[in-house]
């Protein structure tokens, strides 16, 4: 495959040339039955190979997030084929992802401490909550990128298809047990979201008029997200399970 070399920002991007004339250009997931290396993983958690697709692995210590290392992602639009267990099965897409969020490796912050019925100790959710606002951890995703929500049982603002707390999202077509195609659209402060052949939400991150942060897991406002990002897949609580078939993405 041909390699193309690109400099944006003064960071050096090495691009795989696109795979056909769509222009779409798949991210390696697996390489010799195990998660591709160019990926690396921020928090609790992990991403396990299930066949042809890699599965979220949740722990009860807390979310965690598969970060693409090897480039950034400007205007371009991200297609998305996953598939989740359930409704109540929770994960995301995040983009436009800082460059702090390497840092993070190896660094997962405090960690949940459940009973048995799975529920968080007062104090490790007030450690966690804290960290949150810290921006430790998988946290600071939340906080310096925009997670396009996976939950088929959230509402508008945190369902499927949701540009998450953000824009709201229609009802998808399909549901759990089917292979389902998100592609997202990064067009400046711009971003869009297709579910399988429907818009279903966008949102212009510059506007004035974003909803309200309601909670503590909602993302700040606040910092700027770089229009040149890192990509993201997480990993929520355990239960929590979703595979991710293919992860491609296209040049505007």
């Amino acid at each position: 495959m041909v390699l193309a070399a690109a400099v944006l920002g003064g960071t050096l991007m090495i691009m795989q040339a696109a795979d056909s004339e769509s222009g779409w250009r798949k991210l390696p997931l697996i390489t010799s039955g195990k998660v591709n290396p160019d990926w690396v993983h921020v928090g609790y958690g992990s991403m396990v190979v299930d066949g042809d697709a890699l599965r979220t692995e949740c722990v009860p210590e807390g979310l965690g997030l598969l970060v693409y290392k090897k480039e950034k992602m400007g205007n371009c639009q991200v297609r998305v084929v996953f598939k989740a267990k359930d409704e109540r099965a929770n994960a995301g897409v995040y983009v436009r992802l800082a460059d702090g969020i390497l840092d993070r490796v190896g660094k997962p912050g405090p960690a949940f401490v459940r009973n048995a019925q799975g529920e968080p100790s007062d104090e490790s959710m007030e450690k966690v909550q804290a960290a949150a606002e810290r921006e430790e951890g998988a946290w600071y995703a939340v906080h310096n990128g925009y997670e396009v929500q996976i939950a088929g049982s959230g509402d508008e603002l945190h369902r499927t298809g949701a540009i998450y707390s953000l824009a709201p999202s229609k009802k998808g077509k399909k549901g759990p047990g089917e292979w389902q195609t998100m592609i997202i659209t990064l067009d400046g402060t711009r971003i869009s979201v297709e579910l399988d052949g429907e818009k279903v939400s966008s949102v212009d991150t510059a506007s004035k008029d974003l909803p309200a942060r309601k909670a503590w897991h909602e993302p700040k406002r606040e910092p700027k997200r770089p229009e040149a990002g890192y990509l993201g897949l997480q990993n929520h609580d355990p239960g929590d399970v979703v595979w991710f078939r293919e992860i491609s993405v296209k040049k505007l």
